[in-house]
């Protein structure tokens, strides 16, 4: 949080339930830069990311939308994670003292200019004692059909990544945009990391799970809805060193584990509404 502390209060939102369980949110990209539950911190976020109101925030949860990847239209992974966002409802409570917040998002000039599509974007944030939920509605104004992907980038914190497991895509078909796109299958059950990244799981179950997060004392269990997709990446050693707004050695500390609507476009509809969900629960990792 010591990164989030030095933001100027107008750029960021806080969800504070209280007992050391807070979020906060940064209105540039709806990018949220912190979760500490029970006074641990869940998020990783790069000592180097940069607060530009241009480049995308290098951690913590950036949005996808209406691009996955690289796009010939517009900036990579689309526009959402690099637009500031309006604060639809301010953080509040409810009866089980859970903390509620959402953003919006809407098609505008700047969004037209690469991407003709009327659209307006909800983000709802429901800030639980131990979970976070996550809910994207894309709501359709426009006059004909249109396509999208979207994603949740979420990047995990770890004391040691070479420790961390997923759990639950064994037997799933994977694009490996490391090799060439090749698609392979998966053979671990418990899928640890060693070398650089960049992965693709499709038609993945509704539940999987992160182990050893944080302070390497606790697990993550996301459960998606509409959300088919999960991409696992780290940068590894030198990608690493090739990205100014990444610290040379922070791929040791972090993982992405992105629950995401890529592999196939989205249509949707004049006037329909999607909604795609995840969201996190954090339990104890299991004794190794």
């Amino acid at each position: 949080m010591d990164v989030v502390q030095n933001l100027p209060q107008s750029d960021v939102v806080i969800l504070d339930r209280g007992d050391g369980t807070s979020a906060a949110v940064h209105l540039h990209g709806a990018t949220l830069l912190s979760w500490q539950c029970q006074g641990k911190e869940i998020l990783f976020l790069s000592q180097n990311a940069v607060f530009d109101h241009k480049k995308a925030i290098r951690g913590g949860v950036p949005l996808v939308f209406p691009h996955f990847g690289p796009w010939q239209h517009g900036p990579q992974h689309g526009f959402a994670r690099i637009k500031r966002w309006k604060l639809e409802i301010p953080p509040s409570k409810d009866k089980h003292g859970n903390v509620i917040s959402a953003f919006s998002l809407e098609d505008d000039e700047f969004t037209r200019s690469s991407w003709e599509k009327r659209f307006r974007l909800v983000y709802t944030l429901v800030l639980q004692e131990k979970e976070l939920s996550f809910s994207l509605v894309v709501h359709s104004n426009d006059q004909n059909p249109f396509e999208f992907t979207t994603l949740l980038h979420t990047y995990f914190r770890t004391p040691d990544v070479t420790r961390t497991a997923v759990i639950g895509l064994q037997q799933l078909k994977y694009t490996d945009k490391v090799n060439n796109d090749q698609v392979l299958e998966e053979t671990r059950e418990a899928i640890l990391l060693s070398e650089n990244y960049d992965r693709i799981y499709s038609n993945c179950p509704p539940e999987i799970v992160v182990g050893r997060i944080a302070d390497g004392n606790c697990s993550a269990v996301l459960r998606t809805l509409n959300f088919p997709d999960i991409v696992l990446w780290n940068p590894w050693t030198e990608k690493a060193k090739a990205m100014s707004d990444f610290g040379d050695e922070e791929y040791k500390n972090m993982i992405c584990v992105e629950a995401g609507n890529v592999s196939q476009p989205i249509k949707i509809d004049p006037g329909q509404q999607i909604e795609f969900t995840q969201s996190i629960q954090i339990l104890p990792a299991p004794s190794l």
